[in-house]
């Protein structure tokens, strides 16, 4: 057998396709390599961890190879490597966006691109055509070689298949090798960052597909028992309501207006000498304003914020739920206030479509959409990502004053959005000088945004409106992404480590109207809590019992705000990738003080997961009857 095998090796057809293998997959590794170490920020940090991301690449590269081989031999090998090398660019380009990795769920918000106009191509990069000068690399390798054509080289299926199999041991030893450093690495899906830098990007889509099957047969296979645990942690772990802000909006309409990309760093500071939310920050001083307030999104960003509004409950850490799990059943805040005789609708003027809008809230019970055919929308009034916040504020207090009240509104804006443009007539502001350009541009449209928000209000305490209702505004999430650390680093004078990238998740928080006193709220929070602050402030009795938030004027509220990734923050302590911070300070501290922390942000995603993979609110009615059952036995 050893005599045969290598007499097949010494054989010269086969000496040059050993060579020709080697040697595709050797440009295919070096591409990944590249790519893996120099474009993503994967935070490699210690010589283990980089000789793990540079063996990673094997076994998807083996497995990728060997299955064009079995499919079309020569070219599907070529075929594969075109696609592989198109899998990478697409991460790539998102990854310059979001800071995350594509999943099989944001595949299916493709829809999405159609309104990204700019943003797509402000991500794009010249330089981008060389992650693909190496495929006519391969194509020389596998079809010509010295300038003669290699007609003998004609692999077999079978050694697609060996090429393909041997991909295995070399997953089991990625493994193995990986989890050296991060045991149980494959129960943390939620860290996609963790799981690329352990196994590589296309075996990570691997894992993904194999995650989606699951998530799939959750719903399929689940039923009401599931609903205890979650039970009986929210019964262990949640606070009622507080008394300090108790129906101290009963039956007043309520105005939700959601900040594109507004981050709290932007308050109370300055560019060049000149405030870059003059408006806000005088604003702040007359409602109850938090300024330890987090966004909790992930890859649904502005549509996550609203799940996490109108449910108390978490985004998902695969796509959106607005378009996975639109149609699962909701309690949401609109149908709870539409008992109570509230009207609800949502204004914002972009396309009815866009994050599945147009069938989301229809299963959250909203009354009416105002979407972009509301809307006067001309290309005078329009900029990047569409119609001017000036003009949106203006045209929806005009409708608000046409409502039925008492009503619940939610405002969404656009223009302060990536990549941050604004014709030159509204640039109030000059351009930072860092080393960012999305970030000197951010400047100016969150001037321009500010701007705008004062002709709002102002008009809004004008109206009749102003006496009966509170307004709540906030920033729905992050608009400067880590890629930017480095300039935001020279902005804000301070290396941007992990517990600061963590505090620039902050973002605004403010509560206005007849009767809020002006103070300031150092309590930790985040997004989930809204509904219950408002229900409270409301004097409405929330029958729904699978909510996450706590209302934030409770001082007896365990203060804990979870972000999507596992990280938390707490009255002392800022747990961040694994390390332990003093919140106040940013200084490390023993891990061990961080621990509970970690572990209850890991149940409580994992328990809101399951509510929302599994569509258990349905179950909600029949669960309750169970334990008045319970109860009335004993």
């Amino acid at each position: 057998m050893i005599s045969k095998w290598k007499a097949k090796l010494e054989d010269p057809a086969n000496k040059k396709k050993v060579m020709i293998y080697g040697a595709v997959m050797a440009v295919f590794w070096l591409k990944m390599y590249i790519i893996q170490s120099g474009i993503f920020n994967l935070d490699v940090e210690n010589f283990n961890e980089a000789l793990i991301l540079a063996f990673n690449p094997l076994s998807s590269i083996f497995l990728l190879f060997g299955v064009g081989i079995l499919l079309a031999g020569r070219k599907g090998m070529l075929a594969m490597y075109i696609v592989g090398s198109l899998l990478l660019y697409f991460n790539v380009l998102f990854y310059r966006e979001y800071s995350d990795f594509l999943t099989i769920p944001m595949l299916g918000q493709a829809a999405n691109l159609a309104g990204l106009g700019g943003s797509i191509t402000d991500i794009l990069s010249w330089t981008d055509i060389f992650l693909f000068v190496d495929i006519f690399a391969a194509a020389f390798l596998l079809f010509y070689l010295n300038g003669k054509r290699l007609t003998s080289f004609q692999p077999k299926r079978k050694e697609g298949f060996i090429l393909a199999a041997l991909a295995i041991p070399l997953f089991i030893v990625n493994i193995g090798w990986a989890q050296t450093e991060r045991t149980e690495l494959l129960q943390r899906a939620f860290d996609r960052n963790m799981l690329v830098k352990y196994i590589g990007v296309l075996n990570f889509h691997a894992y993904d597909i194999v995650l989606q099957g699951q998530t799939e047969a959750k719903k399929t296979f689940a039923d009401s028992n599931e609903l205890v645990p979650v039970l009986n942690y929210l019964n262990e772990t949640k606070s009622g309501a507080g008394e300090e802000m108790e129906g101290a909006a009963e039956g007043k309409n309520v105005i939700l207006l959601s900040l594109e990309s507004t981050q709290t760093f932007v308050v109370d500071n300055t560019l060049n000498g000149e405030e870059l939310t003059p408006y806000f920050n005088d604003l702040k001083e007359e409602g109850a304003y938090f300024s330890n307030f987090y966004h909790q999104v992930k890859q649904g960003r502005t549509s996550d914020s609203e799940f996490l509004l109108d449910n108390s409950l978490y985004g998902l850490n695969r796509g959106a739920a607005f378009f996975t799990h639109s149609g699962n059943e909701y309690e949401a805040t609109p149908e709870v206030l539409d008992k109570e005789g509230y009207t609800s609708s949502v204004m914002h003027a972009n396309d009815a479509t866009f994050w599945n809008r147009n069938v989301m809230y229809d299963s959250l019970g909203y009354d009416r959409f105002y979407s972009k055919k509301d809307y006067d929308v001309t290309e005078e009034k329009s900029h990047s990502w569409g119609y001017l916040d000036e003009y949106f504020f203006e045209d929806s207090l005009a409708k608000m004053e046409e409502m039925e009240e008492p009503f619940y509104n939610k405002m969404i804006t656009l223009t302060n959005h990536h990549p941050f443009t604004l014709p030159e007539d509204k640039q109030l502001i000059e351009k930072g000088e860092t080393s960012s350009q999305t970030l000197n541009n951010y400047f100016q449209t969150i001037r321009y945004q500010d701007e705008a928000l004062k002709q709002f209000v102002e008009e809004f305490k004008q109206s009749d409106l102003y006496d009966d209702t509170v307004l709540v505004i906030y920033g729905d999430h992050f608009g400067i992404s880590e890629n930017h650390q480095q300039a935001m680093g020279e902005y804000l004078d301070k290396d941007i480590n992990d517990y600061e990238q963590f505090q620039l998740q902050r973002v605004p928080l403010l509560m206005i109207g007849e009767g809020i006193e002006g103070k300031e709220y150092d309590t930790v929070g985040g997004q989930i809590d809204l509904r219950p602050t408002l229900m409270n402030m409301l004097g409405v009795e929330d029958d729904n019992p699978i909510q996450f938030g706590q209302d934030l004027f409770n001082e007896d509220r365990q203060e804990l705000m979870v972000t999507r990734d596992g990280n938390f923050a707490n009255e002392e302590y800022v747990g961040v990738n694994g390390t332990c911070y003093d919140r106040e300070t940013g200084e490390e501290v023993e891990d061990a003080a961080c621990g509970e922390g970690f572990e209850q942000a890991e149940e409580e995603l994992a328990l809101s997961d399951s509510v929302v993979y599994g569509d258990l609110l349905r179950y909600l009615d029949e669960t309750e009857m169970i334990e008045e059952e319970e109860t009335t036995d004993q």
